[in-house]
Parts: C-alpha cells; sequence; structure tokens
C-alpha cells in the first residue's frame, strides 16, 4: 500500500510540474523548470517494452527506466556489471553464470531475482510461454543461442547456450536485455509497452501519445540518484521544429542535430556534443526483384552517387563515406583494405548500359526522420538526382519514422526498388547477421528486406559468432566485407558521428558511443 502511496504522490508531483511546463512553454521565450530535464525526440516512440523494438529514438527512453544484467562501460563499448555484479564463463563457451545485486526491486515493488531473468529470457524465446504473446521479439535472435535459463537460487542465474557465441555479452548490455517487471507483464499483458517498469534511475509517469513520455525520479533507486527530479522526452518528428523548440528554450536537449543548423549553436548559450559510434547509414537494395537483382546495376548505383558531395554539403562534414557494412568503430573487425566506391557517373552508365537497365523506373523509399537517419529527405533527394544523372528515373514515397518502419522491415518485394536505413550496432556481428544472412529474410524474422543471399557470407557469418578467438572472428569478418562490397546488396553511403546540444543550465551529459542516452548523471540548474 505504501508503494502505491508514494506512486501517486510521485505522478500528481510530476504531472503538476509537467502541466506548468507546457503553460511556460507559451511564453514568447520558455525556460523549462529547474528540476524537470525536457528532451526533443526525433519521433513518436513505437513502444516502451524492450523486447519488442530496434529503434534507438526508443532506446533512447528504455535505457533510462530498465536495466540489464550487465551494461555498457561509459565512454567504451566494453562491458561492466549492472544487475548482475558479477559472472563466470565456462571454458568452453556455452554457460555463463550470473551473481545477482541483492536488495533490489522493480518500479512496482516486485523482488528482482533469478526467476524474474528467468522469466524475461523465457518470455521472448519460448513460443509455449504463457506471456510469449505479448511481443513481438523482433531482436530474439541476439539470444538464439541461449538453449535454457536456470534459476540455480534467489541470486543466481546461468544461461546454457546450445554452442559458443561470442557477442554475448555484448548483446544482453544492448536494450533488448533489459528486463521487465514479470508482474507488469502479466497485469497488462500485450499493453506492457505502454506502462514500463523496470529497475532504472527514473520510474514511467505518463505516456500522451504525440506529446510527451514522462518519467519521473526514483528515490528508491540501489544506485546514485539521478540528477533531475523529471525527464520529459517530446516527439518534435520535424527537424526544423525541434531547432525552433531548442532556440526558442522550450526544449534542454535535442538529438540529431541536423548538420546545417549546428552554426545556430555556436554560443555560449548552449553546448554541442559529438561521439563517433559504429553506425552505417546505407541504401537497401531490392536483389530479388527489379533492376537491382542484377549486381552490375547494384554497383552501378554505388558508383553513381556521389558520397562525398553527401558527406560534405549535406551533412556538412559530421559524417565520413562508408566503405562497406561495417563501421569503422570496431577497430578491431574492420577491413581497412577496402575504399569506398569512387564516384564515377560514367562508370555506373556503362554498367547500366550492359545490364540493359537504362532508364528504369525505381520507388525509393525514405523516411521524414528516424533513428540515426541523418538528413534523410535532404539526402534522398540528392540521392534521387543522381541516380536520374546516369539515367534512372526514381520516384520517391516519404513516409513518417514508424510507417516507414513498417513499409521497409517486412520486405520491399513487391512495394520498392531501395529504401533509406540506418543502424547502430554494439558487435560487428549483429547488423550482417540481422540484415545479410539468407536465413534473415523477413519471412525467416530477420531484417534482411532486400533478399541478399550469398552463402559464402551465410558461413563467414555463422563461424564468426562462435568463435572464441577474437583474431579469428575479425578475419572472417574482413573477408566477409570484401564479398559483400563486391555484391554490393546496399548502397554505403556514411558513418556519422551522433550529436547533441543542450541548453547551458544542462550540466554533466555526454554522449556514449553506443548511441544510448544516459540521463542519470545529468544535472539542471
Amino acid at each position: 500500500m505504501q508503494i502505491i502511496k508514494t506512486t501517486c504522490r510521485a505522478f500528481v508531483a510530476v504531472s503538476m510540474t509537467v502541466l506548468g511546463l507546457f503553460s511556460t512553454l507559451s511564453s514568447t521565450h520558455a525556460q523549462t523548470p529547474a528540476d524537470v530535464l525536457v528532451v526533443g525526440q526525433i519521433a513518436e516512440p513505437k513502444s516502451l517494452d524492450p523486447a519488442a523494438v530496434t529503434a534507438v529514438n526508443d532506446f533512447r527512453i528504455l535505457v533510462n527506466i530498465y536495466e540489464g544484467l550487465v551494461r555498457y562501460k561509459p565512454g567504451t563499448l566494453e562491458v561492466a556489471p549492472a544487475l548482475a555484479e558479477s559472472w563466470e564463463i565456462s571454458e568452453d563457451g556455452t554457460e555463463y553464470t550470473f551473481r545477482l545485486r541483492e536488495g533490489i526491486s522493480f518500479h512496482d515493488g516486485a523482488p528482482f531475482n533469478a526467476e524474474a531473468v528467468k522469466f524475461n529470457f523465457d518470455r521472448m524465446l519460448n513460443e509455449d510461454h504463457p506471456y510469449h504473446k505479448t511481443g513481438p521479439f523482433p531482436l530474439a535472435f541476439f539470444f538464439s543461442a541461449v538453449q535454457k535459463t536456470t534459476a540455480v537460487d534467489a541470486l543466481t542465474v546461468k544461461f546454457s547456450l546450445n554452442e559458443p557465441y561470442a557477442p554475448f555479452l555484448s548483446n544482453l548490455a544492448y536494450p533488448t536485455g533489459l528486463l521487465v517487471s514479470p508482474e507488469a507483464v502479466k497485469e497488462h499483458g500485450e499493453d506492457v509497452g505502454r506502462h514500463p517498469t523496470g529497475t532504472g534511475p527514473f520510474k514511467f509517469v505518463e505516456w500522451i501519445s504525440n506529446e510527451r513520455v514522462v518519467v519521473d525520479r526514483n528515490d528508491e533507486y540501489w544506485g546514485e540518484a539521478a540528477g533531475v527530479n523529471a525527464v520529459v522526452f517530446r516527439p518534435i518528428t520535424d527537424a526544423n521544429t525541434r531547432v525552433a523548440e531548442m532556440l526558442a528554450g522550450g526544449i534542454d536537449m535535442m538529438v540529431e542535430v541536423p548538420p546545417t543548423a549546428l552554426s545556430q549553436f555556436q554560443s555560449d548559450e548552449f553546448t554541442i556534443k559529438e561521439q563517433a559510434g559504429p553506425h552505417v547509414w546505407f541504401l537497401i537494395l531490392n536483389a530479388k526483384e527489379g533492376p537491382f537483382a542484377d549486381k552490375r546495376v547494384r554497383q552501378a548505383a554505388n558508383y553513381a552517387i556521389n558520397k562525398e558531395a553527401l558527406v560534405n554539403d549535406v551533412l556538412e562534414g559530421t559524417a565520413a563515406v562508408a566503405a562497406g557494412p561495417t563501421p569503422p568503430a570496431f577497430a578491431w573487425a574492420y577491413n581497412k583494405e577496402l575504399a569506398p566506391y569512387p564516384y564515377d557517373p560514367e562508370k555506373a552508365k556503362a554498367l547500366l548500359a550492359e545490364a540493359g537497365v537504362e532508364g528504369a523506373e525505381l520507388t525509393f523509399f525514405v523516411t521524414e526522420g528516424g533513428s540515426g537517419m541523418l538528413d534523410p529527405v535532404s539526402m534522398g533527394t540528392a540521392i534521387q538526382a543522381d541516380l536520374a544523372a546516369v539515367g534512372l528515373d526514381v520516384k520517391i514515397e516519404t513516409y513518417e519514422w514508424n510507417t516507414f518502419l513498417g513499409e521497409v522491415n517486412p520486405g520491399l518485394e513487391g512495394k520498392a526498388d531501395l529504401a533509406e536505413m540506418a543502424w547502430m550496432t554494439n558487435d560487428p556481428d549483429t547488423l550482417p547477421y540481422l540484415a545479410l544472412r539468407t536465413d534473415a529474410w523477413p519471412e525467416k524474422g530477420g531484417f534482411n528486406s532486400g533478399y541478399y543471399s550469398n552463402v559464402k557470407v551465410d558461413e563467414l557469418l555463422e563461424q564468426a559468432r562462435t568463435s572464441t578467438s577474437q583474431d579469428e572472428r575479425a578475419k572472417l569478418y574482413r573477408e566477409m566485407q570484401s564479398i559483400v562490397q563486391e555484391d554490393a546488396p546496399w548502397v554505403f553511403v556514411a558513418n556519422w558521428k551522433q550529436n547533441a546540444v543542450t541548453n547551458d543550465r544542462v550540466k554533466s551529459f555526454d554522449l556514449e558511443p553506443s548511441f544510448l542516452l544516459h540521463l542519470q548523471n545529468v544535472t539542471k540548474n
């Protein structure tokens, strides 16, 4: 009963603060309350169930409400303890045993223990679990090697794998590994994504669609208390509107600042943050049907698009031209011998003529904005012009981010020839395994929306993820990159440096290489 009373008081307090906030924002020059951090997000979240989403836009909220067994060490992609205080790995790499922290509760008062961990992974992985239908679980493949999860005792949980799986710890640190209160799942069922309940430094208060998500400081948090009383995440899909709100004081922090707008924040009133990370911005090409079923046409698209101009003129130098499917942030696995496709429209024309597709009509899916999508409309328009210059007739169809994902993720077959996409990943295994394997075609549960298939690539990826030697993994990934670059299932466009801007009232904020938005240590005066 005491928990309910405390939650109600917190809800009333934060709701009144938010009402006051939006009243304040109606003034000519807004100033948000000192104890409330207002973040301008790029889109409305799809869900607040960590097992059900893939977008960094949603992850930025989730990592403040939930926690996993492990997390990324600040400033790195190295794995560090979180809800688990330690772990052991068997010599053969098939058993991971975690010792959990004692005395932690979920926001609804349910105990965090080994049974709660088991519930989360069984729910995601076992089709016969009573709450499996609360999904979907699009990144469940991160844990497909898990054969069994065992609650050894109240504070010890063991994962038994069917084979060694090198990315396992890194995947546990990714938002898909965040842990939800079993009691919340049982109470809310398929609607649990609207009632997020974790163990994190902030607890959920309200979600008003297309207006705001509000989280309150968790005063019973097991670790260091959050630095602000509440955070308001506001979805502002139009980049120009986000910029205007930031300049006017309607928001305290803005993520993914359009490159052309960065100069507007070059003053003592604002702080610009940049952080390189494992990001790839690319075009998915429909390799199953239409012109791009021919490798020569896919290569022609890579030659036709002036990626240097996109990076320097559209993105204002905030990215580097990509050479392949693996970002250079994964230095140990990156193939430095690969050079990006050069801009060569004449070679593109020759390849198109050789393939007999001059003047082909193409449908191009573009999003208005979304996770790591840089400046998607401007990028799409420039790409359309480059393809037109080599004789391709490109029609753009533009969609809001979540609608865009609903069109692209199920596959381009019968709908489009190419589509924008971006991924921020945690391990060199993640993106190619999810989006380039034959078994990752959409109907098989993956995100290979262009239906690319190469048996050798499939073999290399399977070998790399089961190797216990990082040197061996690196060799396999580098070979994979060479093959994929030659096959050109994508146009490899850019590796981006993420950015954010804060006003001068926000302190102790840093971007992370993981592209996640941890706000626990942020303060505001």
